[in-house]
């Protein structure tokens, strides 16, 4: 009589197991996410939780050898700036974004660029044939001699063509197409992406290899499959841009060999994905100025950005009023409109409020606060802000205007720009007064001062 298998509940998001059906998930409270799989413990799943170093007895931090880990470029400045500096040998790498929004034009013209500095790479598709992966090839110029192609999901082929080629850089696009014939599981399903992950990230480490992995994301837009994933690779990456907009963010969320604040900025064109590297003279528009337009150094990592901020405020006979945030947080703009209407005696709780970032860039850093609070009085009012000014700081509860960091970075890329005056927090004007920025520095300490500054009567 043959053996029962012993099957297990997987939650579809987190990846929790459980021996039973379960309504609502206790790792990560969603609802109707269980599935039912067969229970196996993979040759893969076990190198990765044995570690792939022998035992060693604990030793002091400093006792421990440490050698350089040399990075080599993936042939974008703006890629090699979000992995900290370029691609590590034996590093996983997971690519996450909306279909159409460019990862596999972003990983071929990477693959293209290494292959023609003499390290060898392998692409594997899973989606797509050869000869399509040829025709957009042809398309982005990604042809290289050490650029080796194949369609192929089954793992262990996979693995065979790994060892053939020996390549430097291995990408798999995607993720969500390859199996393990030893799992009972269909494609795509929790195990099958968890040990896909599992087998590449040992290849990784072992063979010293890099290795990147497309995935695939929800329609909330967050990685499909397990969240064990982010856990197990070394850099997540997140494309973030709708396909039909012409310019894409690559945003780090995690990286276990650089920092997560970089992003890298890149326009969509017919030979695909190009590199921004002066990215304000993008975000800034051409048209003439208008009542509810703000313009608002962020600084993302290492990188400051002058964006528009646009606003339109207008009565409604309809309550409650519309409150719309478009890449930025509501629940701020709620809370500034609030300061706005308890602080400053703005009437402007009974009208709709919509608020956009020129460009589609997100922006959640405290110091935009005050250019959103500008922008809604500026459309309120129907006041035009003074012209070639910026605008920044944190706004509190009880209407201060906060000190935030980055200060002069932001004014002196402002200056580059031709901006003439920029309205800030008291106590950063303070600091930078004295310094030859080229810019005239307008200190408020309230939003209220900020208001009347940014917008003088006459």
């Amino acid at each position: 009589m043959p053996k029962k298998k012993k099957t297990v509940f997987v939650c579809n998001s987190c990846g929790h197991e459980t021996p039973k059906w379960l309504g609502k998930c206790p790792g990560c409270g969603g609802w109707n996410t269980f599935t039912e799989e067969i229970a196996v413990e993979t040759p893969a799943m076990r190198e990765v939780r044995q570690g792939l170093s022998e035992a060693t007895k604990p030793i002091p931090v400093g006792q421990v050898e440490t050698e350089d880990m040399p990075r080599f470029s993936a042939g974008s400045t703006e890629l090699d700036r979000v992995l900290g500096g370029g691609i590590i040998p034996a590093s996983l790498v997971l690519i996450v974004g909306d279909p159409g929004v460019g990862k596999s034009s972003l990983t071929l013209r990477v693959s293209a660029a290494v292959a023609r500095a003499g390290r060898r790479v392998l692409y594997v598709t899973g989606e797509e044939s050869m000869r399509q992966v040829r025709l957009r090839a042809d398309r982005l110029e990604a042809i290289a001699d050490e650029l080796y192609i194949v369609s192929e999901t089954n793992l262990a082929t996979i693995d065979t063509y790994i060892e053939n080629v020996q390549p430097s850089l291995l990408i798999i696009d995607s993720i969500q197409t390859v199996y393990d014939p030893n799992l009972e599981s269909a494609p795509g399903s929790v195990s099958q992406v968890r040990e896909g992950t599992a087998r590449l990230l040992a290849i990784a480490k072992k063979r010293g290899i890099a290795a990147f992995i497309v995935g695939h994301v929800t329609k909330d837009g967050t990685l499909a499959g397990p969240r064990v994933l982010e856990h197990m690779v070394d850099t997540v990456l997140y494309f973030e841009g709708s396909k039909d907009t012409q310019y894409r963010v690559l945003r780090a969320v995690k990286n276990r060999f650089g920092s997560t604040n970089e992003i890298g900025l890149f326009e969509m064109r017919d030979v695909g994905l190009v590199d921004v590297p002066d990215a304000s003279k993008f975000f800034l528009s051409d048209a003439p100025p208008d009542s509810g337009s703000v313009i608002v150094p962020t600084v993302e990592g290492t990188r400051p950005l002058l964006v528009e901020i646009q606003s339109l405020v207008a009565e409604t006979p309809y309550m409650p009023p519309r409150r719309t945030a478009d890449a930025v947080d509501i629940k701020r703009i709620q809370l500034l409109l609030a300061v706005l209407e308890k602080r400053v005696r703005l009437p402007i709780g009974a009208c709709d409020v919509y608020i956009k970032v020129a460009g589609g860039i997100r922006i959640d850093e405290p110091a935009a606060d005050l250019g959103f609070a500008v922008a809604m009085a500026s459309s309120f009012a129907n006041r035009l802000v003074k012209p070639k000014t910026i605008v920044f700081g944190e706004v509190g509860l009880s209407g201060e205007v906060r000190a935030v960091g980055e200060a002069e970075r932001r004014i002196r890329e402002a200056a580059r720009l031709g901006f003439t005056h920029a309205v800030l927090p008291k106590k950063n004007a303070d600091v930078l007064e004295g310094m030859k920025l080229g810019i005239t520095l307008l200190g408020a300490e309230t939003i209220g001062e900020a208001l009347k500054l940014a917008m003088p009567r006459g």
